[in-house]
């Protein structure tokens, strides 16, 4: 029996919102579920959703932010892997199909891929945005710097949030960034799947845009938070090699 795959997409205010469930209905993977969490959005984007209704599950609360919106989802879904959607954001048909098959096949609990870029007409500005590494030691070395994996891109067991939790809903913009150095933390490996499985929409509204100089904050708390414990993880993984 094929696992079960829940695709959560958080959602507030987005006029996309529709496109990014198309999306998620049209996986060719067939044991999924779509939860679509709203985050207290204004009623006149309720029209986005309408027409999915009968297969999507939808769930109202009170406004939050994203973390609490995912949480919230993570906490609803029956699936064995969980993944999301941003809201402005599409998965390219296969993405879930792709995903759980190299998961299984490594026996990895978590992964994460590459990413294109699109417009807001859905044009492919860039085919592969992601960075790409040679060795683990190079990636955890970046990743000292700032967070460089999509969130879109993830794929997670659900018994990683048995092991490290939920998103921390303190943090607005850097909830992911926690999450990723906290799973490192506890040892898990991060596997990397080096296919541009989503598309990752650059619009004027987008929050990187909105939000830059705050988002830049709280990536410098969230890192010097966990610098030090990530320094000496990888100094460990370099002298058992």
């Amino acid at each position: 029996m094929l696992a079960k795959v829940t695709i959560v997409i958080p959602f507030y205010n987005c006029n996309y919102v529709g496109q990014a469930v198309r999306s998620a209905l049209k996986q060719s993977y067939p044991n999924k579920e779509v939860l679509v969490v709203d985050d207290g959005s204004d009623n006149r984007y309720f029209k986005e959703l309408r027409p999915f209704l009968g297969e999507i599950t939808y769930i109202q609360k009170k406004n939050g932010g994203t973390a609490s919106a995912l949480n919230l989802g993570i906490k609803k879904a029956s699936g064995n892997y969980i993944t999301w959607l941003s809201s402005d954001d599409l998965y390219a048909p296969e993405k879930v199909e792709k995903q759980v098959s190299f998961m299984q096949k490594h026996g990895a609990l978590f992964s994460f891929s590459n990413y294109c870029l699109i417009n807001e007409t859905n044009e492919v500005i860039a085919r592969v945005v992601g960075p790409r590494y040679r060795t683990v030691i190079e990636f955890y070395r970046d990743f000292l710097k700032g967070n460089t994996i999509n969130g879109c891109t993830v794929m997670m067991h659900k018994q990683i949030f048995n092991d490290v939790g939920l998103f921390d809903e303190a943090l607005p913009f850097t909830h992911d960034y926690d999450l990723w150095l906290r799973i490192m933390l506890a040892r898990h490996d991060l596997y990397y799947l080096d296919e541009s499985l989503t598309m990752y929409r650059y619009h004027s509204e987008m929050g990187t845009r909105k939000y830059g100089d705050k988002i830049a904050k709280e990536i410098e708390i969230t890192r010097g938070k966990y610098q030090l414990r990530l320094s000496k993880l990888i100094d460990q993984i370099i002298g058992g090699e």
